[in-house]
């Protein structure tokens, strides 16, 4: 699928619906963008919770999730530093 699309003068260029939906991509993602001589070439990242999802049962959420994050870095470090 081509389409011709218009940059703006800030160097956007909209990706229309049909190629968005062609190639996954989802409002809010990142994309992998390479210049190659004069081609630029977008890939879409798959989001790392996707990746993972399913790899960990988690049988209840910690009620606040950054202390629980600094805690459990907190024990790393100490562990690393031993």
């Amino acid at each position: 699928m081509t389409l011709v699309v218009r940059v703006d003068e800030k160097g956007r260029v909209v990706i229309p619906k049909s190629i968005r939906e062609k190639a996954k991509m989802r409002e809010g993602g990142y994309v992998k963008v390479t210049a190659k001589e004069k081609s630029i070439i977008m890939e879409p990242l798959e989001p790392f919770a996707d990746k993972y999802f399913g790899a960990f049962q988690i049988d209840k959420w910690p009620e606040d999730l950054d202390e629980f994050a600094v805690e459990v870095i907190k024990k790393w470090w100490a562990s690393q530093a031993t």
